[in-house]
């Protein structure tokens, strides 16, 4: 199954996030002080039917990403999910 990390600010510094699939809640957690740290956690908290995640930052999906990629470049998916939100946004403006 292909999950969907929704990632959003919570706060000065402070970020939260919900996993779903399908539209429907897995789990979720807040309070965490980076979208690294969302991302890390997120995916910590999958089962074994996951396969990949789409990452969406202030509900833009920046990408979809295999299971072994959020583990081992959960920074540089981080960052790219920033970029991509802020390119979007720009774009609105």
């Amino acid at each position: 199954m292909i999950v969907r990390f929704h990632i959003d600010p919570a706060g000065e510094g402070q970020y939260e996030y919900r996993v779903s699939h399908e539209g429907e809640a897995l789990y979720d957690d807040s309070g965490l002080d980076s979208i690294e740290a969302c991302v890390v956690a997120a995916t910590e908290g999958l089962g074994q039917d996951a396969v990949a995640a789409e990452v969406a930052y202030k509900g833009i999906i920046s990408g979809t990403y295999a299971l072994a990629s959020l583990a081992l470049v959960s920074a540089q998916i981080a960052q790219h999910a920033v970029q991509t939100t802020e390119a979007i946004e720009d774009a609105w403006r």
